[in-house]
């Protein structure tokens, strides 16, 4: 089947060539024009990814990724974001709140299907052809096998995780691909209310680190994006 997208953009003339790039390359399009639109298209059907541009009549498309990121249901959707600005602020805050690509206006029709289609591979999706993708051996490799053991697997070797560090790696892998910075990383791991500062979270990723490289040494599974936070790669 065919990978379903919501586009949520409110300039006709973009949206419609947006959508002939992305039908043309065998993907089914969704267009909402408001951002009340959008959400309500979410409630009635399933999307395998959400282009979301970010000023909008009615909101902002970064109102929108908040609440898909906050909502078990839509919390691992890949999302790209559009934007006519191209402040550095505004792709950090998007990267932030939890998108996985951002794209500035003007752009090419081309390079935005290009885009779709890796964000589609990555998340497992299909090929960015509306075809499934061909498991690999790296794809599996890491993985939740046991949340309620809080277990996490590597190589199918258990790994022996702290409390702390199973919910730091929990909280990674569940959103697979994206940047998390620290401060999302002390809330899922520590809460709140927690006085821990990044520095926690800094020394709890190196042990992550030194322990998934025990297992697989010739891999580096979580990176490091200098001034955003930390990524898994899958």
């Amino acid at each position: 089947m065919s990978a379903k997208l919501l586009l949520l953009e409110d300039d006709p003339a973009i949206a419609r060539t947006v959508a002939y790039a992305l039908e043309r390359d065998g993907l089914t399009v969704t267009h909402s024009l408001l951002v009340h639109d959008a959400r309500q298209q979410l409630q009635r059907a399933r999307f395998d990814l959400l282009v979301l541009d970010v000023g909008l009549p009615d909101g902002s498309g970064l109102d929108l990724l908040r609440d898909v990121r906050n909502a078990a249901s839509t919390a691992a959707l890949p999302v790209l974001m559009l934007s006519a600005h191209g402040e550095e602020i505004d792709r950090v805050l998007g990267l932030e709140l939890g998108a996985d690509d951002y794209l500035t206006k003007p752009f090419s029709p081309r390079e935005l299907a290009a885009r779709v289609k890796a964000l589609l591979r990555r998340a497992g999706n299909g090929n960015g052809n509306g075809h499934p993708a061909t498991p690999t051996a790296t794809a599996s490799a890491l993985f939740l096998d046991d949340e309620t053991g809080q277990r996490i697997s590597l190589r199918g070797q258990a790994l022996p995780l702290t409390r702390r560090e199973y919910r730091l790696l929990s909280h990674l892998l569940r959103g697979a691909g994206r940047i998390h910075s620290r401060d999302a990383l002390l809330a899922a791991a520590w809460g709140d209310d927690s006085e821990s500062t990044d520095r926690t979270v800094d020394t709890h990723i190196k042990t992550l680190r030194a322990k998934l490289r025990e297992v697989d040494p010739g891999r580096e599974y979580i990176s490091t994006h200098r001034g955003m936070g930390y990524c898994v790669d899958i």
